[in-house]
């Protein structure tokens, strides 16, 4: 497939289907394209804390998907090695949260994306770096598939 944006949209929707994770989140994809993706839900009661407030896991979760989907968009099969996440303001009960992920580096086989993630307000309420392996010869969507 000679198209990228074409191609992104392809892998997002492939790994959406086999994502069930992010489904369980209740998350959509709002925008992928080659390096970049952003993804959104809504802070249900079962996410809460014993604050009352946003588990951090949850938001994790949902940068942690940006992420994925951000990383294997170019259709290389690709893994989170690591990631640092910093809290910066609580998810409160029933905030719409967007996860938005891009590329900062891509060298080799290793990459370095950062995620910011807001509320419905633009509050910044965390920021990730993940840092991503490409798995040997492997695509998330086969070329017969394409």
């Amino acid at each position: 497939m000679s198209d990228p944006q074409q191609l992104a949209t392809r892998v997002a929707e492939a790994l959406f289907r086999a994502d069930a994770a992010t489904r369980s989140l209740g998350a959509t994809i709002e925008f992928v394209a080659p390096g970049q993706a952003r993804l959104a839900m809504t802070v249900q009661s079962h996410m809460l804390n014993g604050h009352g407030v946003c588990h951090g896991g949850y938001i994790t979760t949902l940068a942690d998907s940006a992420f994925a989907y951000a990383c294997n968009s170019r259709n290389a099969a690709t893994v989170a090695a690591g990631l640092a996440i910093e809290f910066v303001a609580p998810g409160r009960p029933g905030d719409r949260l967007v996860a938005a992920a891009r590329e900062v580096s891509l060298h080799g086989r290793t990459g370095h994306y950062d995620v910011m993630v807001h509320n419905q307000e633009g509050t910044l309420i965390a920021l990730m770096r993940g840092r991503s392996h490409q798995l040997s010869n492997q695509q998330v969507i086969a070329p017969e598939e394409l």
